[in-house]
């Protein structure tokens, strides 16, 4: 056995030494084949990892074969190209590192990922975060030292997704006075805990605290919550994410109702926990003013205005085709786009979208997805897609569709895709 072993070790450094003699009159596309294989000598991958071609040596530095002494020698190649292979490599190596019991070749690999981890380069030190930012058993210390990394493209996926950042090291990234893209980071992590997002809402931008108000997964303690309601007044970016935040006290939603106006206010109507008495008086001022003495007689409602009209009078069991007839009989077009799409339950640029193609057969079968009945057809289709009498779809024998309900369907579908 051991005289086997001994020519197999002949043959082998016969073999390398045959390698490096035809080496220098190799071509290039031979030199990478040589860098890529597993088995290429070290003595030959120390010679390539010197080679004048960047192809060649990134392909050494991307080679899982290459010895620990090969990869030090490309952590100071001039090219960064060649380090961030290399850096990428040693960091998917990782989880096959055991932390607690390693051995010289493994203690070789981590060194020299830490000096990559330092390298000048932002793009050598972000394909390395990029590679751990998720991985759990990835060495801690050098995932905090990505994390306070003063690249943002380093430090952001790290901080925002590492499994191995606690409460403690969240806490100490926000003591230590970090920039606002840091806390913003920080404020997008999944499943922030209280403490965490105490300091964010005290000490943070209002781009970090809007982020926050939009991790829905985040924990924030009702008094943190409240405090930060009362601070919305002057900031217009939070009041949306609040508006949409799992759970309000009745003091905060409340509070929402005196400062958001528009299209949020019907937002906040809708949230299924509120108290009686603010949901009327929530929709007592929608209608208020949606009506025509609030915005002027002589103003037709924008989209969202008519929307939320819409949206108040079906909650109320009101959005029927008496209305939506009365409406087309005062030449309101507008509220009728709003009234058919809150029905159909599509967005109103699919009704747009028939209006545009003055289509007859897409408006009709809006009518029958939203639940009425061809009674509405004849006057929408003169109003909204302005066709003649004579190019009218009308009922069959009585108020039957004259359409199939499969060529509805397709109608629907092709405009909600044209819509997009």
């Amino acid at each position: 056995m051991a005289d086997t072993l001994s020519l197999r070790a002949q043959a082998h450094l016969a073999s390398d030494a045959a390698r490096l003699a035809d080496l220098a009159t190799a071509d290039e596309t031979t030199r990478v084949r040589l860098a890529a294989a597993s088995t290429t000598g070290e003595a030959l991958l120390h010679l390539l990892a010197r080679d004048q071609a960047i192809a060649v040596r990134a392909t050494v530095a991307m080679n899982p074969a290459a010895s620990a002494s090969v990869d030090r020698a490309l952590i100071g190649d001039p090219d960064e190209r060649v380090r961030l292979l290399l850096g990428r490599k040693l960091a998917e190596m990782m989880p096959c590192l055991s932390y607690q019991k390693r051995d010289a070749l493994q203690e070789q690999a981590l060194a020299a990922l830490l000096t990559l981890v330092a390298d000048e380069a932002v793009r050598v030190r972000a394909a390395i975060a990029d590679v751990l930012k998720e991985m759990p058993d990835a060495p801690r210390d050098i995932v905090l030292r990505l994390a306070h990394d003063t690249a943002l493209e380093v430090a952001e996926p790290i901080i925002r997704l590492s499994p191995l950042l606690g409460t403690e090291d969240l806490l100490a990234l926000l003591a230590a006075g970090p920039s606002s893209a840091t806390a913003i980071a920080v404020a997008r992590r999944p499943y922030l805990c209280e403490d965490v997002t105490d300091v964010l809402a005290n000490t943070s931008s209002s781009e970090a605290i809007s982020a926050l108000l939009s991790n829905t997964s985040a924990c924030i303690r009702e008094s943190t919550l409240d405090a930060l309601v009362a601070r919305a007044a002057a900031e217009t970016s939070w009041h949306e994410p609040l508006l949409l935040r799992p759970q309000l006290s009745h003091r905060a939603t409340l509070a929402l109702s005196q400062i958001v106006t528009g299209t949020l206010l019907s937002v906040l109507a809708r949230r299924t926990n509120l108290d009686p008495t603010l949901a009327k008086e929530l929709q007592r001022r929608i209608e208020g003013r949606l009506s025509p003495q609030k915005r002027g007689t002589d103003r037709p409602p924008t989209i969202d205005e008519a929307m939320d009209c819409a949206r108040v009078l079906a909650s109320q069991g009101q959005l029927n085709e008496d209305t939506i007839l009365a409406s087309a009989r005062r030449g309101e077009a507008r509220m009728c786009t709003a009234f058919l799409a809150v029905a159909a339950d599509v967005p109103g640029s699919v009704v747009d979208r028939v209006c545009t193609l003055r289509s007859a057969k897409g408006l009709v079968s809006l009518i029958w997805k939203a639940g009425f009945t061809m009674r509405i057809a004849g006057p929408l289709q003169t109003l909204m897609v302005r066709l003649p009498p004579s190019q009218l779809l009308r009922a069959q024998a009585g108020e039957k569709f004259p359409l199939a309900p499969d060529e509805m369907h397709w109608q629907i579908e092709l405009l909600t895709r044209a819509a997009q």
